[in-house]
């Protein structure tokens, strides 16, 4: 097999090339400008970032579009005492030439595990677990889980073994995309391989942790985790476009999602994949407006006490330069948040505390660009030229 697939679920890359290489794209379509509600977030003045910079943006969008090969893009930028810029580029069908549009939904992968870390850790406010609580405690059969506390696990410092790279896991994923996977059958293909280091000896992305903690929250509570994110989580942080799908489920209107993580690498349609295997840590829906709210939410530490958003925020070293990672968020040069990749959709939702700046990206496509996740080129393109003082640079990707 060329690579081993679904590593890249944490839609996380080393540093971007400054020029991408002549591709063929899909044709390109008009950009359509959109107007989106606050919900509350900083108040972005009416009207765009200026014409100046508004077109530099139009340019280097369509020009990483185009040489990446993305089908369809959405970007919103809200910049306050500066402006705000959100558009639609490309096709979200290459079949029919539908136009990508600001209001569509797209499955957000790995951003998922910002919404697993936040339930988490609203039963650390509510007294309910401790984040140095050994994993042994709530779930049984985790080698040497009585050493891996849940904060390694939202770290990613646990030591276990990914169960996305486990070559069974593949085929039998790719074999049959439809299939539906319970957590306890995902986790049983990770659990096959010793682990990989000490618990705590350093930073490797691990899905396997996201599943076990998405265990942790339906042992303590005696909810579904759906459910108790849904109440707890969506509801208060008032995200009404933001779910957590039982299985294939995708509400319209959407784009086309394509991948080439195929058994033959040949591109495919994923829309309608079964993203039950990413559960606790890639399985959710949303779409421009909730990213946008939910990018401070976050950042900011609305949801959680101040303590433990302090302690959310205490990111350690990746082993890529100028990013950091802590329970279940990234810090990207200046940049918190995360991102999210899984077949056919890759999204950026970050939030630059320094200029109480917003940055969502939603794209159609997670193939691959000279080993480059297309999400993150057009996220560093992007901030290039908004923030040239903090560049966005992704993240790490799992070895």
């Amino acid at each position: 097999m060329r690579r081993t697939p679904y590593r890249r679920l944490f839609a996380a890359t080393v540093l971007v090339a400054s020029v991408l290489a002549p591709m063929a794209a899909t044709p390109a379509t008009p950009v359509h400008a959109a107007t989106v509600a606050s919900h509350g977030e900083d108040d972005c003045p009416p009207g765009g970032l200026g014409p100046e910079l508004t077109a530099r943006l139009d340019k280097t969008i369509e020009d990483v579009r185009k040489q990446a090969g993305i089908p369809g893009v959405v970007v919103g930028l809200w910049m306050p005492g500066k402006g705000e810029y959100v558009r639609a580029t490309g096709v979200a069908d290459t079949v029919t030439g539908r136009p990508m549009q600001t209001d569509g939904y797209v499955r957000i992968g790995s951003e998922t595990k910002t919404f697993t870390v936040t339930a988490l850790l609203k039963l650390v406010d509510d007294g309910r677990i401790g984040l140095d609580d050994p994993i042994s405690r709530y779930v049984h059969g985790v080698p040497k889980g009585d050493r891996i506390t849940l904060r390694q696990l939202a770290e990613m410092r646990s030591g276990l073994f990914p169960y996305t790279s486990d070559e069974d896991f593949v085929h039998d994923l790719l074999s049959d995309p439809q299939r539906s996977f319970t957590p306890e059958e995902v986790l049983a293909y990770g659990f096959k391989h010793r682990n990989t280091f000490k618990p705590g000896a350093q930073f490797e992305y691990s899905n396997t942790n996201l599943v076990l903690l998405g265990l942790v929250v339906e042992k303590v509570t005696g909810q579904r985790l759906q459910d108790f994110v849904r109440n707890r989580v969506l509801r208060p942080a008032h995200l009404r476009h933001t779910l957590f799908p039982e299985g294939a489920e995708f509400p319209e209107p959407h784009p086309r999602g394509y991948t080439d993580q195929t058994l033959d690498g040949a591109v495919a349609d994923a829309t309608d994949w079964n993203p039950s295997w990413a559960w606790a840590a890639g399985a959710m829906i949303s779409d421009l407006h909730d990213l946008r709210r939910w990018a401070k939410v976050v950042a900011t530490g609305e949801l959680l006490s101040p303590e433990t958003q302090a302690q959310r925020l205490r990111t350690l070293p990746t082993g890529h330069p100028g990013t950091s990672y802590g329970l279940g968020i990234f810090e990207t040069n200046g940049w918190i948040g995360h991102n999210g990749s899984i077949p056919g959709y890759e999204t950026v939702t970050v939030y630059l505390p320094s200029q109480k700046a917003t940055l969502v990206l939603m794209i159609n496509t997670d193939s691959e660009v000279g080993g480059q996740e297309p999400s993150t080129l057009l996220a560093r393109a992007i901030t290039a030229v908004a923030t040239p003082g903090n560049v966005y640079d992704g993240g790490t990707a799992p070895r």
